[in-house]
């Protein structure tokens, strides 16, 4: 949408919502309360946001969206039309939340009717949601091609990204170039050198840019008063371990060639990457392990968790990174056992040790990442009131002393050994809820002020879960220029920092 001023000059709809004064154009506002009623806002007022990626995930989210009032979704994208090939947690459970979002406890996902999933699926959703607020219709616009719908839906705010991973930096790098402001699901790219790229594009533009995992990341406010008033002693390590992977991983590339489904465009699906016969191994929930798809465990889960420590510890630029995987075996024809090369996907289980300098005010510490079940040893606080160690948390370990959080996220931390009189000392009040992010992108966007998670702040988590990538892809401890953004000391490493793009997908180009 374009306002004419008094002058004859145009503003652009995305610049008028920012907070242009109607004295100033010329305009006179009818108050809301006359035209619809109070707390009714005019569809002129709303945020109009596209929404990129309707799998389960991105169904899932969705609702939460369409119930602020001050946004409506005016857009869906996804290459995958119906519902047919697609996972989730439970049977029931996402179409059971979709079900009650429209007031409709008999709608069927169509497609093979098991897991909701596919553009389809999302226009309805939006359409039957806004039909029952409203009393009358809502169109909702559907494509298959992100890059059409930019081009084509001219009056576009905003976008909310849900698509697999491996779109997520050519998506981004196309909306910043016009202007459309971003709420994306992690990670920003699963490549180094696309990830930086989409960073500074990011601090170069006036657009408002959101990371999701933000909000989830707890707070580091109390562990940073215990380490900085050495309860613990000089920090060491700090020791994140997930659970994941919670999806299946596959130790050899597809060698059949089932049909692809009916309204699934794969060569779209795609994307950047090099062209490949479809396979159902490859989509859905189980894109994340595979190097070219996906981060792996890390990238799904370290965003939660450790974003705020490298914001907190001022971890940046690692020099070494050291991984630990887990491999598999088979067969030959003879007989005889082998083990399997793979650079193709995340292994089953692994570690990767990140070693990051000295500041002015803390030494040398090293950041250990696990997975796949594996875990740090055993602190002697546990193990001599014979605990285990949760499935997932987080530890930091001083020279003297560990502080645990109660939780895979920074919540609730608390003091395993130290000086336990200092710890008592430095406790504070910690608030470990940050609201609910999507809530607080559209209020960024209304008031033209960039969001807590913003892009620009994401360059170091950015730049560890795709050096995580590089070290278990290529077996290898990696030697790190971060100025040159380079592997030095086994340079062919260095092509898996980087994409290959199909022509027409590079970042210059979408």
């Amino acid at each position: 949408m374009k306002t004419k001023t008094n002058s004859g000059k145009s503003i652009k709809r995305r610049d008028f919502i920012g907070g242009v004064t109607t004295a100033a154009i010329g305009l006179t506002i009818v108050p809301r309360v006359v035209l619809g009623g109070r707390g009714y806002i005019p569809p002129s007022d709303k945020i109009n946001v596209a929404y990129i990626g309707t799998g389960t995930q991105g169904l899932s989210e969705m609702p939460n969206l369409l119930k602020i009032p001050d946004a409506q979704i005016v857009a869906v994208c996804d290459p995958q039309k119906e519902a047919r090939g697609y996972y989730d947690w439970s049977p029931k459970g996402l179409l059971n939340k979709l079900r009650e979002t429209i007031g409709d406890t008999n709608w069927t996902a169509g497609g093979d009717n098991k897991i909701p999933g596919g553009r389809d699926c999302g226009q309805q959703i939006v359409e039957r949601y806004y039909a029952k607020q409203t009393g009358r219709n809502h169109k909702c616009a559907a494509y298959s091609d992100f890059r059409e719908m930019f081009e084509k839906e001219k009056g576009i705010d905003a976008v909310k990204i849900m698509a697999t991973d491996h779109l997520h930096g050519v998506m981004a790098a196309a909306a910043i170039k016009r202007g459309i402001h971003i709420t994306m699901h992690k990670p920003i790219a699963n490549r180094l050198e696309e990830g930086f790229q989409v960073v500074e594009m990011a601090k170069k533009s006036d657009v408002i840019t959101h990371l999701i995992p933000w909000e989830s990341n707890g707070s580091m406010e109390q562990v940073l008063a215990w380490i900085k008033g050495g309860v613990i002693g000089k920090l060491k390590e700090v020791h994140n371990w997930s659970n994941r992977p919670v999806w299946p991983q596959y130790s050899g590339l597809p060698t059949d060639k089932p049909d692809l489904p009916e309204g699934f465009d794969w060569d779209l699906w795609l994307g950047p990457e090099a062209v490949r016969p479809y396979h159902p191994h490859y989509t859905n929930m189980v894109f994340r392990g595979w190097y070219d798809f996906g981060g792996g465990a890390m990238a799904d889960m370290g965003h939660y968790s450790l974003w705020t420590v490298f914001e907190g510890l001022e971890l940046v630029n690692p020099v070494f990174i050291e991984p630990n995987r887990s491999h598999v075996c088979g067969h030959r024809p003879d007989a005889s056992a082998y083990r399997i090369e793979n650079d193709f996907s995340f292994p089953f289980a692994g570690s990767v040790r990140f070693i990051y300098p000295k500041n002015d005010w803390r030494d040398e510490v090293e950041l250990i990442w696990s997975d796949g079940g594996i875990r740090p040893p055993v602190p002697s606080g546990f193990y001599n009131n014979n605990k285990e160690l949760p499935i997932e948390g987080m530890m930091f370990k001083g020279e003297s002393g560990i502080i645990m959080s109660s939780q895979f996220t920074l919540k609730e931390p608390y003091v395993l050994s130290g000086d336990m009189k200092l710890a008592e000392e430095l406790k504070k009040e910690v608030s470990y809820d940050r609201g609910s992010g999507i809530e607080k992108f559209i209020q960024a966007v209304k008031n033209n002020q960039q969001a807590d998670g913003s892009f620009r702040k994401a360059w170091p988590i950015t730049e560890a879960v795709n050096l995580y990538a590089a070290a278990l892809r290529s077996g290898r401890s990696l030697r790190y220029n971060a100025v040159k953004r380079e592997i030095t000391n086994v340079p062919d490493v260095n092509k898996y920092l980087k994409r290959e793009y199909r022509k027409g997908w590079g970042l210059e180009e979408v």
